[in-house]
């Protein structure tokens, strides 16, 4: 049985930890060993429904250590880790100090680091982002192999780290349609306008996410007709940038801000189409999310190359002003999902 160690900064609210809950509740792990390391304790609602895995919390590292190359972390501080061997160590954050010293520091016959992002643009477009990339970009030359998320981000993350000589996998984020369809159906105290065609947007408020773009396709989208109405589901750093904005542009009457939920998709599911216009995405999660839902989608065409098998738009204010309701049908994504499965046993086997 292959022995695998998983390291991830939390299961808190976000991209990275819905892709490794679907990735830890949509796959067979039954015949693997899987060890999962966390930095903070997760609420029991977002670990019930992982099986076949056993999970340790570590101490996270002091709030500045962002600042401190990964280099000299190793020497400040010794993680107490499982006396085993492990076939396959994985920092499957990318970002955090503690994961990468873990997976360095455990005994492990290969190690891994799980790619999210596309770190070109990231690094071009947020300065928080150059300057963490200065402390700890020396440690992905350490790392044996990669996954990506998507095809789009591999020449980007190579070009940045100058890394060709190693295998990258491409492995997109599976998604747990059935057990999302079930939160789905979870009753909350909102409703939306069966009158007006309803539009969402679920994810963090920054800038990589590009809200103020979608503010400004709904603006003009406005002009054209106004029996619509946009949601912003989601929290962030930018969260009073967007409020102003929606302010100054004097349309309040037409957009809501939802604050981030542990469970969005009672929201989304009463929606009529989710809206993404990011600036990059490492693949656009919500998406896929989105299409099990039954949501039709319209996201910027830029945004195909991470999303392989969806279609962008090169006409957004279009796509919002001829988007009409529509009855929704689930999809399972088992085709989508049975590649992945396929792809994750393979790496666990082969390693």
């Amino acid at each position: 049985m292959k022995k695998i160690a998983v390291f991830q900064k939390d299961l808190g609210i976000g991209g990275i930890q819905r892709s490794l809950l679907n990735l830890l509740t949509n796959t067979d792990l039954s015949h693997y060993e899987v060890d999962l390391f966390l930095f903070a304790e997760p609420e029991i609602c977002r670990a019930e429904d992982i099986h076949n895995v056993n999970i340790h919390i570590l101490k996270p590292l002091f709030f500045l250590n962002r600042i401190i190359k990964t280099e000299s972390l190793e020497k400040m501080f010794c993680y107490s880790l499982p006396d085993k061997e492990y076939d396959l160590a994985i920092d499957f954050n990318s970002y955090s100090n503690e994961c990468a010293i873990c997976t360095f520091a455990v005994n492990a016959k290969k190690r891994l680091m799980w790619i999210h992002n596309d770190v070109e643009i990231e690094y071009k477009n947020t300065f928080k982002y150059r300057v963490l990339w200065s402390f700890f970009k020396g440690k992905f030359s350490r790392y044996d192999e990669f996954v990506a998320v998507s095809q789009g981000i591999v020449e980007p993350f190579r070009r940045m780290t100058g890394i060709y000589d190693k295998k990258i996998t491409v492995i997109p984020n599976p998604i747990n349609a059935s057990l999302l369809i079930r939160k789905s159906r979870e009753r909350i105290d909102f409703k939306v306008r069966p009158d007006l065609t309803n539009f969402i947007f679920a994810g963090r408020f920054t800038k990589q996410k590009g809200l103020d773009i979608l503010l400004d396709y709904f603006e003009k989208a406005l002009e054209i007709r106004q029996d619509i109405h946009l949601y912003l589901l989601g929290s962030g750093s930018d969260e009073l940038k967007i409020a102003q904005l929606i302010e100054d542009m004097h349309i309040g009457e037409f957009v809501t801000i939802i604050e981030a939920v542990e469970n969005p998709y009672p929201y989304m599911a009463q929606m009529d189409a989710l809206i993404l216009t990011s600036r990059h995405e490492g693949q656009g999660m919500v998406l896929w999310e989105a299409k099990a839902l039954g949501l039709d989608l319209i996201f910027e065409k830029h945004l195909e190359k991470y999303n392989d098998g969806l279609t962008g738009s090169d006409d957004i204010v279009h796509s919002i002003v001829t988007q009409r309701k529509h009855v929704k049908h689930y999809d399972s994504l088992d085709t989508y999902n049975l590649k992945i499965k396929n792809s994750i046993y393979d790496l666990f086997d082969k390693a």
